[in-house]
């Protein structure tokens, strides 16, 4: 779930004047968050929430993000589309009552009328008559590589979208701007495809066992050594799953008397692992140090509830880039509100991790950081390394105690013998072990295809969310009905995106999001960008003010 506008009122943002000296309206603003301070007449003065205090000292270059505001007659025109189609969802609900209309969701039969019901009625509501509307836009099977590009089985729908067929025939070379390749190493060719197939020789393809038991391997300790030495940390640990990563390690980390600090656009994983822990949880601002200072000196100050006993822990758990937002954390500032308070860090780098910093070691990598700073080092082998599973990095006694008190450790199966391969071989080439200077190569490519993307964009006219440098473009759509005109137009001219709505994303905030490969060549950019630039006139996509805003200050 991604913030509201109303809650992206972080400090610093720039709220540009139009030329005749008068402000312009609320909506459409320009709002840039720099941590370094800009020429007066392209600031405004602060508001009362906006009282965030930036510690510009502890970065070492600027830190910029932009999140412009919904345009008032397109949020009150998207509010209108969702009224108008919960109107026709009722019509067409009380025709199916009257069996008017076929009915396809399941619910429950006449007998069960008296039972509890199994299915929440809007739950209900929403996927049988807006959800299904769209929902060719998902899970469309690929029946290739997901590289920078993918064939794509073609699909048609009888009835609507309830249910799909395929035609038999297969839609070639389509580029791929939704996958998590950062850095290229989802591809069957290459040296790392050659020594997962080695190690698939050698070990098999699975291991049949946990690793306490007959499935520890010795390429699964290898492995982890690298990983700790490529985070810069004494020890880690490795998962077969990047989502119980989280989920599965954060209740063996806290519990009862415990509190977590967690940011309000954390990931489902996160939010599920600390739910499962039995902490108190309570949610900061996304981005927002005065937030979590505000939750860190009240919870100092007034210890648990009813009891007022100290936390026998405080963690705090943000994540590296935000995966729907495109944001990257202020960790400097974060890390600094550790330390004063004396609370434990938790961070995520599943998106961050080989996507950011001259090196590709993340987030903390991006800011200059000591990695000994942040207390858990999470992250995923899922997107910049082309595998699958997940780490956990810190201190020795640390991962020696997750060993065995991890549920995703004791029970869970151990990691397939060429995937892990796979993370080896991937992670000796960032780090430039191989020999060789191609991960150095891919780093610099993939921030130079992140500038030149998110540029284009943002030239062209459309809104556009996040970090200047983080790979993940979500690019605003707000209107129901163009989330799936988007993604059909897209496909229709060889372009594989994908596009979220309510209630992954607000109401008012649907979009297209983007990711970055640093497999993509810059004629597969001006495609997919000329291809952008159609649809997003063909649908009027292209709200922002931002262009004719700067103009006018110049």
């Amino acid at each position: 779930m991604t913030e509201s506008s109303a809650n992206k009122q972080v400090n610093g943002y720039a709220c540009h004047r139009t030329s005749n000296g008068r402000k312009a309206s609320k909506n459409g603003f320009v709002k840039n968050h720099c941590l370094f301070q800009q020429p007066q007449k392209y600031r405004r003065p602060r508001e009362k929430n906006q009282n965030v205090t930036h510690n510009s000292s502890l970065y070492k270059k600027p830190f910029v993000e932009s999140f412009e505001e919904t345009p008032l007659l397109v949020a009150v025109l998207t509010y209108m589309g969702y009224g108008i189609l919960t109107i026709f969802g009722y019509l067409r609900d009380f025709l199916r009552h009257w069996n008017i209309e076929k009915c396809h969701v399941a619910r429950e039969r006449e007998e069960q009328k008296d039972f509890v019901p199994l299915y929440q009625d809007f739950e209900n509501f929403y996927t049988r008559n807006l959800y299904m509307r769209i929902r060719d836009n998902w899970n469309r099977p690929i029946c290739s590589v997901p590289g920078a590009k993918m064939d794509l089985v073609e699909r048609v729908s009888p009835n609507y979208n309830w249910t799909f067929e395929h035609t038999g025939k297969v839609v070639k070379d389509v580029i791929n701007m939704g996958s998590y390749n950062y850095l290229g190493f989802a591809e069957n060719v290459g040296t790392c495809a050659d020594a997962a197939v080695q190690a698939t020789q050698m070990y098999g393809a699975g291991v049949g066992s946990t690793r306490c038991e007959i499935g520890n391997l010795d390429i699964h300790e290898e492995m982890e050594q690298l990983v700790a030495r490529f985070l810069g940390v004494e020890s880690a640990m490795a998962f077969g799953m990047g989502f119980a990563t989280n989920s599965m390690n954060i209740p063996a980390l806290t519990g009862k008397g415990c509190l977590i600090l967690s940011d309000e656009l954390n990931h489902a994983s996160l939010v599920l692992g600390a739910r499962l822990s039995g902490s108190t949880i309570r949610v900061f601002k996304h981005n927002n140090m005065q937030s979590l200072e505000k939750l860190l000196r009240d919870a100092i100050v007034h210890g648990q509830p009813r009891t007022h006993r100290p936390w026998k822990k405080i963690l705090i758990v943000v994540e590296g880039i935000y995966s729907m937002e495109g944001s990257v954390v202020r960790l400097p500032e974060v890390i600094a509100l550790k330390k004063r308070y004396k609370a434990y860090l938790y961070l995520d780098e599943a998106h961050s991790i080989g996507a950011l910093g001259p090196n590709g070691r993340g987030v903390v990598d991006y800011f200059g950081l000591d990695p000994k700073d942040v207390d858990i080092m999470m992250g995923t082998f899922t997107k910049s390394f082309g595998a699958a599973g997940g780490y956990i990095g810190g201190k020795k006694e640390l991962i020696d105690y997750l060993r065995h008190h991890s549920h995703s450790a004791m029970y869970a199966t151990s990691m397939s013998p060429p995937v892990a391969q796979q993370i080896i071989t991937s992670m000796k080439i960032i780090m430039g072990e191989d020999g060789t200077t191609l991960g150095a190569d891919r780093l610099r490519q993939l921030s130079e295809n992140t500038t030149y993307f998110r540029r284009k964009l943002r030239d062209m006219g459309f809104i556009i969310y996040g970090n200047d440098d983080s790979p993940v473009v979500p690019l605003m759509l707000y209107m129901p009905a163009k989330i799936g005109a988007f993604g059909r137009e897209m496909l229709k001219r060889n372009i594989g995106t994908v596009v979220v709505g309510f209630p992954a994303t607000p109401i008012i905030e649907s979009r297209a999001r983007f990711c970055v490969s640093a497999a993509h060549t810059r004629e597969m950019l001006d495609t997919a960008l000329e291809a952008i630039s159609e649809v997003g006139d063909l649908l009027q996509l292209k709200y922002s003010r931002r262009e004719q805003l700067l103009s006018s200050l110049e």
